[in-house]
């Protein structure tokens, strides 16, 4: 089976079905499709592949809120992340 042609279907099942790598796999493929509320709704379920790839954009970003916000749901580097900037000179 070629790795690159799975579908978000199959990748949906086996996440349900406790999978981390394919709920690994569909926060990439939206994280590539800049689908934002894709990725939270992986984050809530508990993807912490999700909240990396959330925390790198908020943090470009600037966003201490959505950073906040991304460290209440248990992503530890937006916590990190959240302090950095808060403690950054000017």
């Amino acid at each position: 089976m070629d790795n690159t042609n799975v579908d978000r279907e199959t990748l949906r099942e086996l996440a349900d079905e406790g999978n981390e790598t394919a709920l690994d796999r569909l926060a990439d493929l939206a994280d590539a499709a800049g689908d934002l509320a894709e990725l939270s709704d992986l984050l809530d379920e508990g993807s912490r592949h999700a909240g990396l790839l959330l925390t790198r954009r908020a943090a470009a970003a600037g966003d201490l809120r959505e950073l906040q916000r991304i460290s209440d749901a248990g992503c530890e580097e937006a916590g990190t992340e959240l302090d950095r900037l808060l403690q950054a000179p000017g």
